[in-house]
């Protein structure tokens, strides 16, 4: 049996699992989804074409499964899949897919700390952290154990690679690798390997001084990209390092790029939007 407080308006068409708990003030429309063990906090709204799995917690004022939010409307708009095991924290808000067909999806096991937005069409894995405020716009996918620091920003289509982590109010407009450590603030370069992370979640000396072989190659040595990727895919055939090449294959909008160039790389492009003191634009090897 479900829990509906007295003040909540739960359509008798959505659907609701066992020991559901539904708190003062909350919205559930039709066709919403929700599977046994959901707790929804005062004022929770889950929209039509939502579904969540089981033992979800959604904190107060959050809205799940609102229309994308996108200049062109399609009506009834795609729709939202949460798994199990999230905590989703108040005034989160997570939009369903753009089109009729199209889905969001957010994995099982993720928090989702205050105010932080997941916008259409977007794929979170599991494990993930998105810290207070975070944006992710739409299209943006998330690998599992990707950390996002306070008010971060990634820019629609993007990918966040397997147990990167992104500083606090990093912009990020490329994608980011896999293990990889991005700093927050104006720079949102990468800084190294997310050592920590790697050792928190059991990875061996070996796994990471493998992947700290791959991170020289790509970031240290200077070498042409096609060269880069004929080394990954040559030298890097198992272990976690393996992850780096598949994930450059994919890439369509670039990668964040190292803070320390060398001077050895051979093609560079300016980005005119970082002038150094001196005068001269600040160049990111390609």
């Amino acid at each position: 049996m479900a829990q509906i407080h007295a003040t909540a308006l739960v359509d008798p068409r959505a659907e609701l699992g066992r020991d559901v708990v539904i708190g003062p003030w909350c919205i559930v429309e039709a066709g919403a989804v929700i599977g046994d063990g959901c707790r929804l906090e005062s004022r929770a709204v889950v929209k039509s074409r939502t579904t969540l799995g089981t033992n979800n917690e959604i904190g107060d004022g959050a809205v799940i499964g609102g229309a994308a939010q996108h200049v062109h409307v399609h009506d009834p708009g795609g729709t939202l899949h949460i798994g199990s095991h999230n905590r989703i924290r108040e005034n989160v808000t997570i939009h369903r897919g753009w089109n009729n067909e199209a889905a969001t999806v957010l994995g099982d096991h993720n928090m989702l700390m205050v105010g932080s937005h997941v916008a259409h069409d977007c794929c979170v894995g599991n494990h993930c952290i998105l810290v207070n405020h975070v944006l992710l716009g739409g299209h943006v996918h998330v690998d599992d154990r990707a950390y996002l620091g306070g008010a971060a920003a990634v820019h629609q289509f993007c990918r966040v690679g397997r147990l990167a982590m992104i500083g606090g109010m990093a912009k990020i407009t490329q994608d980011v690798p896999p293990f990889i450590m991005v700093e927050g603030g104006g720079s949102s370069e990468v800084v190294g390997l997310n050592k920590v992370g790697l050792r928190r979640n059991g990875y061996t000396s070996e796994q990471i001084a493998q992947l700290k072989d791959a991170y020289r190659v790509i970031y240290r040595e200077g070498r042409r990209w096609s060269e880069v990727l004929d080394i990954l895919k040559a030298e890097f055939t198992s272990g976690p390092a393996a992850q780096f090449h598949a994930f450059f294959q994919e890439g369509k909008r670039g990668f964040v790029q190292e803070r320390r160039i060398s001077g050895k790389a051979t093609l560079k492009i300016v980005d005119m939007t970082k002038p150094d003191a001196g005068g001269e634009q600040r160049r990111e090897a390609a």
